[in-house]
């Protein structure tokens, strides 16, 4: 939503002001320009994002148009369940939730939270480190280290399609000279028409500079950066569930741990302790 908005301010604003005072807008319809400029930074981003950076890139852009999903309700859904499943333990034993940690899909515990329950990432992350806490094998210190490596190659991960279309938007400038300069030497070789004509070709090849800056900067630049912000925000959930286990791991109260993985939260997202206790209860009562 805020991706359209945004580009519909910025174009009003852009070519409105060059029609309010005279500007032609026709002038700067030169799909040969967009060509040679779109068509040149793809390539150098194919050839150096080919395989599987160019897929994952691929499958991140449909998400630059939706909202994050990692906001309040989900980060309350998220810790009420692991007050739940942290509360068996405690109670039953670390063997209780052993079949809820094999088959999440079908567990009473994780059905109860399906805004959790259908991200994938989330729910694996998740029971593989209350596999190996149910495994008892790995010590408090042993697990955060395994934790930090993962939650790095991850970012490392998600971080792909956002450099991918940064080094997009870098190149769509340079591209744009290209089609300057070519328009320019297809002009020299033009010096034999009258003036008005080679006023045109030479605005022409001027609005390849152009196109190359306002598509860089304004169109595709802001994209790179909403997929920055989304690689941090798989971060932030991995790093908040990462905090309650490990706070549960040394022998904090379920209570605590929560509290603990709701620290780990930007303000933006963080519920209050008062709100999350309430959800923490009512949820539980269901």
């Amino acid at each position: 939503m805020f991706v359209i908005i945004g580009y519909i301010f910025m174009s009003a604003c852009i070519f409105g002001a060059y029609a309010a005072h005279g500007g032609h807008l026709g002038v700067l319809w030169q799909p040969s320009e967009i060509v040679i400029i779109f068509g040149g930074a793809l390539g150098a981003m194919i050839v150096g994002f080919g395989g599987k950076p160019l897929k994952a890139t691929l499958k991140a852009l449909p998400s630059l148009f939706k909202g994050s999903k990692y906001n309040k309700a989900f980060y309350m859904d998220l810790f009420a369940l692991q007050f739940e499943i942290l509360s068996k333990v405690r109670k039953e034993g670390l063997m209780s939730i052993e079949g809820d940690v094999e088959d999440p899909h079908n567990s009473p515990l994780f059905s109860k939270y399906p805004k959790v329950g259908h991200d994938h990432h989330v729910v694996e992350f998740m029971t593989d480190y209350l596999r190996l806490m149910v495994g008892g094998n790995l010590n408090a210190f042993e697990i955060e280290n395994l934790m930090d490596v993962e939650i790095d190659a991850h970012h490392h991960e998600a971080a792909v399609p956002a450099g991918a279309i940064s080094k997009l938007a870098d190149g769509l400038p340079a591209f744009g000279i290209v089609a300057a300069v070519m328009g320019v030497v297809h002009t020299m070789g033009s010096l034999h028409l009258p003036p008005s004509e080679l006023g045109g070709l030479i605005g022409a090849a001027l609005v390849g500079t152009f196109l190359g800056i306002l598509l860089a900067y304004g169109f595709v630049g802001p994209l790179a950066t909403i997929l920055e912000n989304k690689a941090a925000e798989d971060h932030t959930v991995l790093s908040a569930i990462k905090v309650t286990l490990l706070a549960s791991l040394n022998g904090y109260a379920p209570q605590v741990a929560v509290e603990f993985g709701r620290k780990a939260l930007p303000s933006a997202e963080r519920p209050s302790f008062k709100e999350l206790e309430d959800f923490v209860k009512n949820a539980k009562s269901k």
